[in-house]
């Protein structure tokens, strides 16, 4: 029978002045930052402490022009290996156009009711373009 160890590997370092996540805005600028340059749709979690310090970023899946494929283990695995009290979602549109689509909506209807589950709240999703964001979670 294998025996077998879990572990969160630091990758790296990204710039991020905002260090304590008071708004979307906040997340928002994190997030554009963090996919400023890619050229296919994103999904990536910010993990955050219980005051709402940012933790970490991590990227959850790397998909096409159009779409990600996003599941709730895959989102919340970083979360739990890191012990964050909360995370924000995030994705890019790289059309520039941030309106949420409804498989936005679902995706984020069921994470809000996965991390329920895990008591790791899902405090935003953000979606961010061509220096346009816009919040799906409180609408």
């Amino acid at each position: 029978m294998p025996i077998y160890k879990i572990s969160l590997v630091r990758e790296g370092r990204v710039a991020c002045y905002e260090q304590q996540i008071r708004s979307s805005a906040n997340a928002s600028a994190i997030l554009q930052t963090y996919l400023a340059d890619v050229d296919r749709e994103h999904f990536v979690v910010l993990l955050l402490y219980q005051n709402n310090r940012v933790l970490g970023v991590h990227t959850v899946s790397v998909g096409s022009l159009t779409s990600s494929i996003v599941h709730p283990r895959e989102t919340f695995k970083a979360a739990i290996l890191a012990n964050a009290a909360a995370i924000i979602c995030g994705h890019n549109h790289p059309s520039g156009d941030c309106q949420p689509s409804k498989e936005d909506r679902a995706i984020t209807q069921r994470l809000k009711e996965g991390g329920a589950l895990l008591g790791i709240n899902l405090l935003d999703h953000v979606i961010v373009g061509a220096m346009v964001r816009t919040k799906i979670r409180r609408r």
